[in-house]
């Protein structure tokens, strides 16, 4: 009887690609040149290694068809006559792409060794498989400091790690020698907590001890997609992120390069990370904008207070007016927005203003009793419903401005385009480019909003709307949008019948409450987010009850010339910001 196998737990450290399972091709070519474009290789050289040992090398010299330059051949000790018999490239690169497939490939300064090998691939008509890569000198500059190698050269490294051979400038040598640095620089790094692939390719010497030390906090975390949250000593919610993987992303706090100095402050805070684990890449997406607007974590910088928007109000009164909220009330008025900043939203106002003659003044205005006019009746800005049926507009002749206004928002902006572009028109011709420049702001901005609101409100207005697109793994992930608010989410595994999985989900999807506005059940964020989903390819609607549809002379229409102009007045720089010169000392003038 066979002696019974003892079980061996893995390691949170070998979750990923284990480095010692991991085959490593070291590559090092010899060239005529540095220039991939106008250069050609004269030499290869490569050692196959896993798990410290050593599994096959590779070496051959190139005849190059070009003769070598004097400083190359004393460089090298590659002369023409050495490579006169040597195979070309054509037969040679076929033989090492087979001797490397599936590896990872190593070189030190591996842009210039890689860079030579696709430029020859393209030559050559071959394909590039565009393998996972490392450089070494890229690796020691963020392992070692100063005091232990005083530069990154492969032959102060092979000194450093006490390389079994010394660097000379011909391939085979060179690779075994970066063999040794290699191993020298994982050893160096298995003591931080670097073991896996992932993990050597995004290590940085930035990311502190006491962040390292945190590893734990990621090890019960599933490799699944989700939302991941980071708590404090008090349970409080620090930061909240979404990820494909999990256990992957979140170790990727304590392990890899984090730009951002917020994280690093914000894990040395943190205390836990708790998982939420999601059925799909969307309903992640979504969790993650629900879960930071309820908890406004600190560290988050987008999406925590929605309720913050700004919102354009058509007030409900005799005499409609243009204002700024900050809630949507049921009060039957009409509500262009949301607006992140207040600059977006005066910007949309002044539009209007410039279109359609509404009133600007904030009094109420009684239908029957006159009040004082202010300047604008005076410049006829206004139709001065203030002054009177006799004088002024009556009620019925100032709703006509106030329906046109509900029509440019809804459906058709034309008439607030048409009179802006008219007014835009005429200060270009006058020489007023500034002015002309500021009223296309206005004018983008609100089509804008109105393009946006449409968009929203196509999607809002649907009551039930179920969706599907295929996953990589052949099967579907399907979602049950209501009222623009994603209701619930989930999978259908391959070859299954799709119909009872998607009645299963409608039966158990969130019933949703209806507010107010032109968002009754979500974020505009949100819904923006399920649109994206909506809108890649491949996905097909299962079940509509309802009329999705956009106006077919909506702001949408208009909003693509807009952002042209827009783009191309940030592209153009007329003069060249030289504020961070330093300032240079220039000799005394002479006066003779």
């Amino acid at each position: 009887m066979p002696p019974a196998r003892l079980p061996v737990q893995t390691s949170f450290d070998e979750l990923g690609s284990p480095l010692r399972e991991t085959t490593f091709v070291v590559v090092d070519l010899e060239t005529t040149g540095g220039s991939a474009s106008s250069c050609e290789i004269t030499e290869i050289g490569a050692v196959k290694v896993r798990g410290g040992e050593v599994l096959g090398e590779f070496q051959t010299l190139v005849n190059p068809g070009t003769a070598i330059p004097a400083f190359i051949a004393v460089l090298t000790g590659i002369t023409d006559g050495m490579v006169a018999a040597a195979p070309r490239l054509g037969a040679a690169l076929p033989a090492f792409l087979e001797f490397s497939r599936g590896a990872v490939l190593v070189a030190h300064n591996a842009p210039f060794d890689l860079g030579f090998l696709r430029t020859a691939c393209e030559r050559l008509e071959l394909s590039w498989p565009a393998p996972d890569s490392i450089d070494t000198a890229r690796l020691a500059r963020r392992v070692l400091t100063s005091d232990e190698a005083p530069n990154c050269r492969l032959s102060t490294l092979a000194l450093l790690f006490r390389s079994g051979t010394t660097p000379n400038h011909r391939a085979l040598a060179d690779a075994r020698a970066t063999v040794d640095v290699l191993h020298g620089l994982i050893a160096r790094l298995g003591g931080l907590g670097v073991h896996s692939l992932e993990e050597l390719r995004t290590f940085s010497a930035q990311v502190s001890p006491q962040q390292r030390r945190k590893r734990h906090l990621a090890d019960a975390l599933p490799a699944l997609p989700g939302v991941y949250l980071f708590r404090d000593r008090q349970g409080r919610v620090l930061y909240v992120g979404k990820s494909t993987n999990l256990r992957s992303r979140v170790r990727q706090y304590f392990t890899a390069s984090e730009q951002r100095t917020r994280m690093a402050e914000m894990v040395g805070l943190a205390e836990r990370v708790d998982p939420v684990v999601c059925s799909t890449g969307l309903e992640a997406e979504v969790r993650e904008l629900r879960l930071i607007a309820e908890h406004s974590p600190r560290y988050n910088r987008r999406s925590k207070r929605p309720e913050k928007a700004l919102w354009v109000k058509l007030t409900v009164e005799a005499f409609p007016r243009l204002s700024m909220v900050r809630r949507v009330v049921d009060d039957g008025a009409l509500y262009l927005g949301p607006f992140g900043t207040a600059r977006a939203a005066e910007l949309a106002v002044a539009a209007v203003h410039e279109a359609l003659p509404l009133r600007q003044c904030t009094k109420r205005i009684s239908p029957t009793r006159a009040s004082p006019a202010c300047v604008l009746a005076e410049i006829r800005r206004c139709g001065a419903p203030c002054l009177g049926p006799q004088e002024g507009e009556s009620v019925q002749a100032y709703s006509v401005h106030a329906g046109a206004y509900r029509v440019a928002v809804l459906s058709d902006p034309g008439a607030v385009v048409a009179a802006l572009s008219d007014r835009i028109g005429a200060l270009a011709a006058a020489q007023r480019y500034e002015d002309a420049a500021a009223q296309r702001d206005r004018l983008h901005a609100f089509v804008r909003a109105a393009a946006r609101l449409q968009r929203l409100t196509a999607l809002t207005g649907v009551r039930q709307l179920v969706a599907a697109r295929p996953t990589s793994d052949l099967g579907w992930e399907v979602a049950v949008v209501r009222s623009g608010r994603l209701a619930a989410a989930g999978t259908i595994p391959r070859g299954a019948h799709p119909a009872p999985y998607v009645d299963a989900l409608v039966a158990t999807a969130e019933t949703v409450s209806l507010r107010p506005g032109p968002l009754p059940a979500a974020t505009a964020e949100e819904v923006e987010c399920v649109l994206r989903w909506l809108e890649l390819p491949g996905t097909r609607l299962v079940r509509l009850e309802g009329t999705w549809a956009s106006p077919a002379r909506g702001a949408g229409g208009s909003r693509g010339w807009l952002d042209a102009a827009q783009d191309a007045r940030a592209g153009v720089t007329p003069f060249t910001d030289r504020r961070n010169l330093h300032p240079v000392a220039r000799p005394a003038r002479e006066y003779g």
